[in-house]
């Protein structure tokens, strides 16, 4: 029997947390614009990709 309060302060606990996670993350911004990461990959580079020098093979 006592180990229900146990589980009863620890899922309280839990709870808690979480709820104070959610509000530390609505106010720092993290759900702000949920649309925009889908939208990202299809941006262009500001700088275009360097070119990579193929590697020469000397013959012996």
């Amino acid at each position: 029997m006592s180990s229900i309060f146990y589980l009863i302060g620890i899922g309280l606990f839990v709870g808690v947390a979480a709820w104070f996670l959610f509000i530390w993350a609505v106010k720092s911004g993290q759900f702000d614009d949920p649309e925009a990461p889908k939208y990202r990959m299809l941006d262009d580079d500001d700088e275009p990709a360097k070119a990579v020098k193929p590697i020469e093979k000397k013959s012996p």
